[in-house]
């Protein structure tokens, strides 16, 4: 249940970061290579992105992407 909660907060935050954005999705679009249409379901919540995708997406809104820390 955990990784669920990791997978879904990571993705919300990458979702939030593409709306809170000063760039549009198509501009991330063109800069990541990533196809706008598959940003579009993304955000919208309808389709995940993979972690190649994600990752340039990241680096374009100059996010990292690094594990979270273990729990003791």
């Amino acid at each position: 249940m955990k990784k669920e909660k990791t997978k879904k907060d990571i993705e919300e935050q990458l979702r939030q970061a593409i709306i809170d954005s000063d760039l549009s999705r198509y501009r991330i679009s063109q800069l990541t290579g990533v196809a706008d249409s598959a940003l579009c379901y993304f955000v919208n919540g309808q389709r995940t992105l993979t972690l190649t995708s994600a990752a340039r997406v990241a680096e374009v809104l100059g996010l990292e992407l690094k594990p979270a820390r273990k729990e003791k």
